[in-house]
């Protein structure tokens, strides 16, 4: 099975973390699918990813309840909390909320913690296909600090690689599309040693690749270290560069420099992840913080990172309640110019970076290039660059993506006239 067949181009979806932490249910996952499938599915929009402790009866915020009883099966695996997926009653799992997302046309994904449940490992529970059980399995030293659910595995254990073989037969009896695994992709526990689960990506690529069923697998937190981009291009089809990105201008900043150094990486079926979109309505149910709101991002920073994420060819996650999207949302969401972008350039790369500007330019499969303009200052700028830098020569006429309308012709020079924090993007194409 290749990797790559099931993620040729960035994937597109919606993750629950932003907005519903560790309190997503089954009615939100559908309710979110069904926006999906009306407003967004024709543009290429089809991931349903519930995010993290779908096993924990009692979760109420992004603040985990730490050592609570999950819901565990008699083979050391989580499965869902009936309470919160009453469809997973009688040992079904997700089965039918993954059935109800293909009846739409999507596809389903869940997240997972590296490892085995630490009250597995408690009770001794057995490995599936084996005569070994969780305890002979766990890496105990190997915990996560954010979070108490798991014990790390044991790669030299005899039942580890039976063990994880057994998560993904189960996950593909339910239909799962998608797998984002946590605490793997950067060390919490010992800086000093940045790629500390190297053995359990291997293990669970194995596992996926003998389970029967094509999944993406997406590997968290970051930022992943680049010296390892052969390893996650091997094994990953998506692999975060980044901690938790939330909405304010500094995060997006951020990226700015990571995609630079990423981009060299970028490939079908590899995609290193700029993480989550924080636009539209967050934190709808996370008592550690006030209330539910809209994003801080103003409407130019979402351009620009919409338009870096783009270029850069990140996978596209949303963050928001979708069923709250305004006008504005939506329509960043919807600009197929932009997402023909995403899905249909190549060998994109920063040309240009001053104190107030960042230039990328990238081509399309039709033999078009595209130039971005990134302003990083605080006041409006009007940056230009010579034809000759990005490759080309003759006269261009330009179309601007974001108004999707054309603008001229250049012949030299492309300039553009940039918000602060904000960004233009066009297309050239040869007149």
């Amino acid at each position: 099975m290749d990797k790559n067949n099931c993620a040729k181009t960035p994937p597109m979806g919606w993750n629950s973390w932003d907005c519903y932490g560790a309190t997503v249910t089954e009615e939100i996952l559908k309710g979110n699918a069904d926006y999906m499938e009306k407003h967004l599915k024709q543009y290429g929009w089809e991931y349903v990813v519930c995010d993290i402790q779908w096993y924990e009866p009692k979760a109420v915020s992004d603040m985990y309840n730490a050592f609570y009883p999950l819901e565990v099966d008699e083979y050391s695996r989580c499965i869902p909390a009936v309470n919160r997926f009453p469809s997973s009653a009688g040992g079904k799992g997700f089965a039918p909320i993954a059935e109800y997302v293909h009846g739409l046309g999507l596809k389903f994904g869940i997240h997972i913690m590296r490892g085995i449940p630490r009250q597995a490992v408690h009770a001794a529970t057995p490995i599936k296909g084996t005569d070994k059980t969780a305890r002979d399995i766990a890496h105990r030293h190997s915990i996560c600090p954010w979070n108490t659910d798991m014990y790390g595995v044991n790669v030299r254990a005899k039942g580890a690689q039976e063990y994880y073989n057994s998560l993904f037969e189960m996950y593909a009896e339910w239909g799962v599309d998608f797998v984002k695994v946590d605490d793997i992709a950067t060390s919490w526990v010992n800086p000093t040693q940045p790629y500390h689960a190297q053995g359990e990506i291997e293990m669970i690529r194995k596992a996926i690749d003998n389970c029967g069923r094509e999944m993406v697998l997406s590997l968290s937190p970051g930022p992943a270290p680049v010296e390892q981009a052969q390893h996650l291009r091997v094994n990953a089809n998506m692999w975060r560069m980044t901690d938790d990105l939330w909405d304010n201008w500094d995060h997006v900043y951020a990226m700015f420099e990571r995609c630079n150094v990423w981009s060299r990486h970028v490939s079908e079926g590899c995609w290193p992840d700029c993480d989550m979109l924080p636009i539209g309505k967050v934190r709808v149910f996370t008592p550690s913080h006030s209330q539910a709101r809209y994003t801080n991002l103003t409407k130019d920073e979402q351009i620009t990172m919409m338009t870096l994420w783009s270029i850069f060819r990140s996978p596209l996650m949303i963050g928001a309640e979708m069923r709250d999207n305004d006008e504005f949302t939506l329509s960043l969401l919807t600009n197929p110019d932009v997402l023909r972008l995403l899905a249909h350039s190549h060998g994109a790369r920063q040309v240009h970076r001053s104190n107030d500007t960042v230039i990328w330019t990238a081509r399309d499969i039709d033999g078009s290039r595209y130039v971005a303009f990134f302003n990083i200052s605080n006041c409006v700028t009007n940056p230009s660059i010579p034809l000759t830098n990005l490759g080309l020569d003759g006269e261009y006429e330009l179309y601007d993506l974001w108004k999707r309308e054309k603008c001229g012709m250049a012949d030299k020079w492309v300039t553009a006239t940039v918000n602060a924090h904000g960004a233009v993007i066009y297309k050239l194409s040869k007149s």
